[in-house]
């Protein structure tokens, strides 16, 4: 596939930016639209002068500018969307108009496009809501989203799939556990750190601690948009593959290796269950193991388990940084 041309919406963003470099060194001819809304510039400085890239700043709530990005590409990474799962409790119009509507310009445009016709798309195990079979298997249902996020994303997947058995597209629906790694901005990694630096002899641990789910390195999840890109044209109009690991870590057990890596005497930790049943928030699933057979069977294997990607990451975001305390 050296040579292609490709779409990666949401491309400055923590994923995005991985995946944009990826593709770069791999001969890709590679083109990102981005708000900057969540994404930034600085993660994708290295390729501004680079023959083969080209960045679109603007906003694919626009018909205009998602029509511009998918001009001429052979392949979309849709990744593009407001990542904060949170943000459905304040306000559910973003994860429609910045998820849904979105997703809905970008395969509209392919639509109108004369080559787009491929398309890998970033959901989440959030669609799966609470499952009740661990490890939950790409083929469980009824699929019922406890968060808003997880209903705009499950949403995106319908219209992707209806896009491409109505027209003819081709589309992988990968469904992420939780991602970890350089860049990111948010999630409980980058939390407890702001917070053990602000107090080095206590933590707040949203929910009761007991939460425990499957934690992927951005690595391993970009190896994965390399292997699901090869089974175009091997199987039917639209797949879906769990992208994760075969284990889970507890979020207090994140708090302990945080505070090892800030090099701490374990703080007290002081739980905060405000959305009750020991949630971090409302929507928050409190257990999520993955099946990730399927993937495996493409040749995919995560290099890092749960607790290994979780230690890089913070390793990864501190740095040489120590808190003392």
């Amino acid at each position: 596939m050296q040579g292609l041309k490709v779409l990666v919406t949401g491309g400055c963003g923590f994923i995005g930016s991985h995946l944009v470099d990826a593709l770069l060194r791999e001969g890709f001819i590679v083109r990102v639209v981005d708000d900057l809304s969540s994404g930034s510039r600085v993660n994708v400085t290295q390729w501004e002068d680079h023959a083969r890239f080209e960045l679109v700043v603007g906003d694919l709530k626009s018909p205009a500018v998602a029509e511009q990005g998918v001009e001429g590409v052979d392949l979309v990474f849709h990744l593009a969307a407001n990542p904060d799962v949170r943000l459905g409790m304040i306000d559910p119009s973003a994860h429609f108009d910045e998820n849904l509507l979105v997703t809905f310009n970008v395969l509209e445009a392919m639509r109108k496009s004369e080559g787009a016709g491929r398309v890998v798309f970033a959901s989440t195990s959030t669609v799966y809501g609470e499952a009740s079979v661990f490890p939950t298997p790409e083929a469980y249902g009824p699929l019922l989203p406890i968060s808003v996020y997880g209903g705009a994303k499950l949403g995106c997947e319908g219209l992707i799939s209806s896009y491409c058995h109505t027209f003819g597209f081709e589309g992988v629906l990968l469904r992420f556990a939780n991602i970890v790694g350089p860049r990111a901005g948010h999630g409980v990694i980058v939390d407890f750190v702001r917070k053990l630096r602000e107090n080095p002899k206590m933590l707040e641990v949203l929910g009761d601690g007991t939460q425990c789910k499957s934690y992927l390195h951005v690595s391993d999840l970009v190896s994965a948009f390399f292997v699901v890109m090869k089974s175009f044209g091997k199987s039917g109009r639209v797949e879906a593959y769990n992208v994760g690991t075969s284990d889970k870590v507890s979020v207090v057990r994140i708090a302990e290796i945080v505070c090892e890596e800030l090099g701490l005497a374990k703080p007290r930790f002081r739980f905060s269950d405000s959305a009750g049943g020991g949630r971090g928030w409302k929507g928050d699933v409190k257990t999520m193991l993955l099946s990730v057979d399927k993937l495996c069977g493409l040749g995919w294997k995560p290099r890092l388990n749960s607790e290994e990607a979780v230690r890089q990451s913070c390793r990864e975001l501190l740095g040489s940084i120590k808190v003392v305390g």
